[in-house]
């Protein structure tokens, strides 16, 4: 009877179109015609029920991914503030950030959203519109550097779909706001005053250990920091960089790598950020090789600091802004003194989410502070 009522449906979608509706280009360039009116959706794959968190238009949602029902975790920002919406909805999809299509067809044939929102490739949202029967636009987003263009263009995107364009504005124009303070706390300081920096240990398509670090690392773009990595930038994101300009979609490189041990030594940084969610691994690494560790300046002075990861599924915009100004209170100590960080914290969680869930997030082990390897 399940599988009947599904092929009716499915056949009814395919066959019988809404006549009306409107068209919007998505992230791949993709023109998909959605109705004049939408009132339910499915906001799937990375970044799609983080947007519409951000757009405070989660009430929209008719399903909901594995991931975010199993249990609330502070690696997706809006977890702590939507979890038990999120959990009560139907499962639409396994959820993760590859960017294939990993949703459940069937059961969003059952739900009928108006349009599905998803952080998926251009085939695998073909596919799940073929599937499905319903229009699929993509939302896909990979940070390059600090917040950058295609962030905007991608929420702005979603907010079109959604009928919020005034709120988006509102996050967009907040996320303008800090960026113009860090920029204008930082963008003077000459380069032989600042300190040279390297974060390890960084997640990146899953958990890695010390030499895994991250070239135009947005943190550090987001202060004109010195990252000592960005020496690798065109080596590591050129190409994708020149697709991406060139074809006008979506940025997808790698600016995750492992580095070279030996290479590390030799920038020899003078401060060091590592993601806390692997310092088991660091720790671990540092009981093989003590010496390796022992012989950079950073850790002998004492000058190794935690980084929370803020790629979970997508980059979680929330925890840009805040491990920015972290970086810039860490690495610019004068020019930040007249700021508190809890109280940007707070500030950036009510805004961008509508709640402070800092000690929820350290509690979850995304912390701020000064740390020793091996310990």
């Amino acid at each position: 009877m399940r599988i009947l009522l599904l092929s009716i449906l499915l056949v009814i979608s395919i066959c019988f179109p809404v006549s009306a509706g409107r068209t919007v280009t998505d992230v791949w360039n993709r023109d998909i015609v959605i109705p004049d009116e939408v009132d339910s959706i499915i906001a799937i794959g990375p970044m799609g029920p983080r947007m519409a968190a951000y757009l405070d238009v989660v009430d929209m949602l008719a399903g909901a991914e594995d991931s975010d029902i199993r249990e609330e975790s502070v690696r997706y920002d809006y977890s702590p503030v939507f979890h038990d919406e999120l959990a009560a909805l139907p499962s639409v999809g396994t959820g993760g950030g590859s960017g294939g299509n990993n949703a459940y067809a069937e059961e969003i044939i059952m739900l009928q959203p108006d349009v599905i929102l998803a952080g998926f490739n251009a085939d695998a949202c073909d596919e799940l519109q073929r599937q499905t029967g319903i229009p699929v636009v993509s939302i896909r987003y990979r940070t390059q550097g600090f917040i950058d263009e295609g962030f905007y263009r991608s929420l702005r995107l979603f907010a079109d779909v959604v009928g919020a364009q005034e709120r988006c504005e509102e996050v967009l124009s907040y996320i303008d706001s800090c960026k113009a303070d860090l920029d204008a706390r930082t963008c003077d300081v000459p380069d032989d005053r600042k300190l040279r920096a390297y974060t390890g240990a960084v997640t990146f398509n899953g958990r890695h250990g010390f030499a895994f670090t991250y070239v135009s690392f947005p943190p550090f773009d987001a202060v004109n920091a010195v990252n000592v990595a960005d020496v690798l930038r065109d080596e590591q994101t050129g190409q994708a960089s020149a697709y991406a300009l060139r074809t006008g979609t979506a940025y997808i490189g790698d600016d995750g790598f492992e580095a070279d041990l030996e290479q590390i030594i030799s920038w020899d940084p003078d401060v060091i950020f590592l993601d806390p969610g692997n310092m088991d691994l660091v720790n671990a690494e540092y009981a093989a090789n003590p010496a390796y560790f022992d012989s950079l300046r950073a850790v002998r002075e004492g000058r190794v600091y935690t980084m929370p990861s803020s790629n979970s599924a997508g980059p979680n915009i929330t925890y840009l802004l805040m491990n920015a100004y972290y970086a810039g209170s860490v690495l610019f100590p004068e020019e930040f003194s007249d700021v508190s960080f809890r109280m940007k914290a707070a500030e950036i969680m009510e805004m961008m989410l509508g709640k402070d869930f800092l000690e929820e997030m350290e509690a979850g082990g995304l912390y701020y502070g000064r740390i020793r390897i091996g310990e």
